[in-house]
């Protein structure tokens, strides 16, 4: 355990917040055994948090034709290029747990193309990095693809709006200097 601050900004109390805001912290603690150090961040702007995490549970949560694993996978793959060691190494941990696989976030982080997945897996994350890094160079070609995978126009939009909603993620993140959970580390190393 490190002694390290989880922010460069100021952490509230959990006592301190809004009744709302506090509520769904202790649920979270509730279920995982400890508190992501992202809930406990963005808490400083109880505003802020309530948008954010109704838009991450509104895509990340919703059913549809992306998996559990489809979707952190897209995570781990676009916070990589986002240098964001918080959300790479949270969601490798989710990745890890989701896919039963302790090996493919690793693989994912540091080149999603020699991971172990599929061709359809492949062309989801590869249209996710280009909509990361040139979302303007997104032609109907690049539509097309995904199609030919068997992605659905809603399996698009999700694919671009989690790639969307992370890049605000690595960014905050990355500002406020957020710190991962020791916790997320060691999560789901062994195989099941």
């Amino acid at each position: 355990m490190t002694d390290e601050p989880i922010s460069r900004f100021p952490v509230p109390a959990i006592e301190d917040l809004p009744d709302d805001v506090r509520d769904q912290i202790l649920e979270v603690q509730e279920s995982t055994g400890f508190v992501p150090n992202v809930f406990l961040t963005l808490a400083h702007r109880p505003d802020e948090f309530r948008a954010f995490f109704a838009y991450y549970d509104a895509l990340m949560t919703r059913d549809g034709g992306l998996t559990k694993a489809d979707r952190e996978m897209i995570v781990v793959a676009t916070s990589s290029l986002n240098h964001c060691h918080y959300c790479v190494v949270s969601h490798g941990a989710l990745l890890r747990i989701f896919s039963k696989n302790p090996l493919l976030a690793d693989q994912v982080a540091i080149n999603y193309r020699r991971a172990d997945i599929t061709p359809r897996q492949l062309a989801m994350l590869d249209f996710a990095t280009l909509i990361a890094t040139d979302s303007h160079l997104a032609t109907e070609a690049d539509f097309d693809e995904l199609r030919t995978h068997g992605f659905t126009d809603d399996d698009i939009w999700d694919i671009g709006a989690i790639t969307a909603l992370f890049a605000l993620s690595n960014r905050m993140a990355n500002l406020t200097a957020m710190r991962p959970n020791d916790e997320f580390y060691s999560m789901a190393r062994q195989p099941r």
